[in-house]
């Protein structure tokens, strides 16, 4: 199982009320929302092994080169060459928090310089020897969607007590193309939340119809320049004039899977790897029942 960790922890912030504090003040909303989210996945699909997926890039400058707009509009503020993403003031001093709280107990917390926790998960999940879940209210990460090795998505509907279980038939039903295919009607369609342009006048059935007739990006790029290829006119025109951002999208939007990665255990704890870490942890940040009850589902 490979946690989407910073999209998790969002999840919990906004669904968990900032009442919940700490004993001197400070919400852990964040948090203690994030051990239940854990606890919860643990208790109802028993992984083998779980990696906490870290964004130690949230907006690497070589996708920023490549698209000046990728992310732009979350940059919060910009100094000594790394840009700030714009994160609620609560929530920006809790993440430290779930740090050491994961490494405390002893869940393996994975990243890797200049890249995305989407990056590790496609690199991990590439290595991966038999069926991996991936936990993400990220739609990008369909693209890794794959029956054969038994590879899916579980994607949060609400909490993670409701997950909706992302297979090649849901993405075919849905989006009209496989798991594969996901990522060039991404970036056809464009992405607001990511600041992808996409192809001006292409929306998502549309890129879906021409995938199909033309099998793959690359299929329709020829496409464009083929005369007796079936495009309308405005169709072909527009692909034309986007021809630039098609040739660069797809490393952008592909999420990378040869990330060079630190060794770690990924096995899931019975108990914590630092217990006066643990309690001490617990005591100064008031986890109570969120800690307690992580700590025995791994038990369980």
């Amino acid at each position: 199982m490979l946690l989407d960790t910073a999209s998790l922890y969002f999840r919990a912030y906004f669904g968990v009320p900032d009442s919940v504090r700490a004993p001197d003040g400070t919400p852990v909303n964040a948090v203690r929302g994030l051990l239940d989210f854990i606890a919860r996945l643990v208790q109802d699909h028993r992984p083998d092994d779980l990696v906490a997926c870290m964004d130690f890039d949230w907006r690497p400058a070589w996708r920023v080169a490549l698209i000046p707009t990728y992310k732009a509009h979350r940059v919060a503020a910009e100094g000594a060459g790394v840009d700030q993403e714009e994160v609620p003031d609560t929530l920006s001093p809790q993440v430290p928090v779930i740090d050491e709280v994961l490494d405390a107990i002893g869940i393996a917390r994975v990243g890797a310089a200049d890249y995305e926790a989407d990056d590790v998960i496609g690199t991990l999940t590439g290595r991966a020897a038999g069926p991996v879940d991936i936990v993400t209210g990220d739609r990008d990460l369909f693209q890794l969607v794959d029956d054969e090795r038994g590879v899916r998505v579980l994607y949060p509907v609400k909490g993670v007590g409701t997950l909706q279980l992302v297979d090649e038939s849901y993405v075919r039903e849905k989006y009209g193309v496989t798991g594969r295919g996901y990522a060039e009607l991404a970036l056809l369609r464009g992405d607001p939340s990511d600041g992808l342009p996409g192809v001006p006048g292409v929306g998502e059935k549309t890129a879906a119809k021409l995938l199909a007739a033309h099998g793959d990006l690359a299929g329709i790029m020829a496409a464009v320049d083929d005369p007796a290829a079936k495009l309308t006119p405005a169709q072909r025109k527009r692909l034309a004039e986007a021809r630039a951002y098609v040739e660069v999208a797809p490393k952008v939007v592909r999420v990378a899977s040869d990330v060079a990665l630190p060794a770690f255990d990924p096995a899931l704890p019975r108990s914590p790897r630092d217990p006066g870490a643990v309690a001490a942890l617990a005591e100064r940040w008031g986890l109570g029942g969120s800690l307690r009850r992580l700590l025995s589902t791994l038990e369980e």
